[in-house]
């Protein structure tokens, strides 16, 4: 080693040996800046990890959240159309019975024939009725003969009198006697009229306008007076069938809007895609209490003769209901244990999407739409079809239906 680096070991040495010590205020410096970064790298390992772990809670909640179709309620007509079963009767609707005792000579109508009031419809034979008024006839030629000499005597005393041919007593009981006698001759009179009355009872006539709808006795056949206490004494039934009654039992929530005047329409089975105009002409102004509703009578001009008493029809009424209400689908409500709910859709939390039940009252319902009286706003979007486990704030995805009628969420969840 040559003697300049030893020179130079050697000044090195002593610059080391004669170094100054480290001040206290520098430590406390250099641990403080340590700390910091040491703090520093902390929050720049822990921070994407915080960010990663909400943005997985977040996108698993996404992911958990029911997919709900939504819909605003829509407002109803104000006039609405409910409709009816009814039943069609005849205007009228008459058997007809025989007024005298006899035997079936002869009948000129039968079933479905129309007849117009006053035809003859059958003739009975009655020998006995025939019998008593010929005995009527002569009590009657008997108590009139009576009667002559009755006032024949009478007279005759009357003018014996003034000489005392006769007593004052004899010749009243001659007057008496004659009042009597006249007094027979109309009670034989009247005994006449009263079997002849009988006697025309023989042919029995239609009482209106109307359709023979049945016939129950035939030639020979013995007849009874009566109104139908035995078997076979109804001889026809008859209905008018013009104009036609049909018979509608309305609930009692529509008892109040339905009006005599008003228009309703019929229709058929058996006439597809045919109405037939009627008109409301009465309602009973009282309520069944054991049904609930009131009876109201349609009238049809049946002068075509297309319908027949005893069908069924169905009764279509227009009814102004006011202000049109809020309507929703029947596959919205949600029946609970403390009422009946609607399913509706609200803002959450950090932009998620909360279900939310409202408790409703409902007006009229047809199956398919119901009526909605108070609990929903116009604004509501309304879960359609919600499924029955969905509960108060339970996260919900809103979604859109595609064109082929499937869901796609708009923001993931599940369905």
């Amino acid at each position: 080693m040559d003697p300049n680096s030893q020179r130079q070991i050697k000044e090195e040495a002593d610059e080391a040996g004669h170094q100054k010590p480290i001040s206290g205020r520098s430590a406390v410096v250099g641990v403080v800046a340590l700390l910091c970064v040491s703090v520093l790298i902390a929050i720049l390992g822990i921070l994407p990890r915080m960010h990663a772990e909400k943005t997985l809670a977040s996108e698993t909640n996404a992911m958990s959240a029911t997919n709900v179709l939504v819909e605003p309620p829509h407002r109803g007509d104000a006039a609405q159309e409910v409709v009816l079963p009814g039943n069609i009767y005849a205007y009228t609707d008459s058997p007809i019975y025989s007024r005298t005792d006899g035997y079936l000579q002869k009948w000129l109508f039968d079933i479905g024939a129309h007849v117009h009031k006053g035809d003859l419809l059958a003739v009975i034979s009655t020998p006995e009725i025939d019998q008593q008024l010929m005995q009527a006839k002569a009590d009657l030629m008997m108590a009139r003969t009576n009667s002559d000499i009755a006032s024949v005597t009478a007279a005759r005393y009357q003018g014996l009198l003034p000489s005392a041919a006769v007593s004052k007593q004899a010749t009243e009981t001659a007057s008496s006697q004659s009042e009597a006698a006249k007094s027979g001759v109309a009670s034989a009179q009247a005994n006449v009229q009263r079997v002849e009355k009988l006697q025309a009872f023989e042919k029995i006539y239609a009482p209106f306008n109307g359709v023979i709808t049945a016939r129950n006795v035939d030639v020979g056949q013995l007849i009874t007076a009566g109104t139908g206490g035995g078997p076979g004494s109804q001889l026809f039934h008859m209905a008018a069938v013009n104009t036609l009654r049909v018979y509608v039992a309305v609930p009692q929530d529509y008892g109040n809007s339905i009006k005599p005047g008003m228009a309703a329409d019929l229709t058929f089975t058996e006439y597809p895609g045919r109405t037939f105009e009627a008109k409301v002409v009465r309602t009973a102004h009282y309520v069944d209490p054991a049904s609930r509703t009131l009876l109201v009578e349609v009238d049809y001009d049946n002068h075509k003769d297309l319908l027949t008493p005893g069908s069924f029809t169905q009764v279509h009424f227009r009814l102004q209901s006011g202000a049109p209400e809020l309507m929703v689908p029947a596959s919205a409500l949600l029946f609970r244990s403390e009422g009946l709910r609607v399913a509706t859709v609200v803002n959450g939390t950090g932009g998620m999407k909360k279900a939310k039940l409202l408790p409703v009252v409902l007006g009229n319902d047809d199956g398919r739409m119901v009526q909605v009286v108070h609990g929903l706003e116009q604004s509501s979007q309304v879960i359609q079809s919600p499924p029955d486990s969905l509960i108060d704030g339970e996260p919900v995805t809103v979604v859109e239906p595609h064109g082929d009628g499937t869901q796609g969420a708009q923001n993931g969840g599940k369905s």
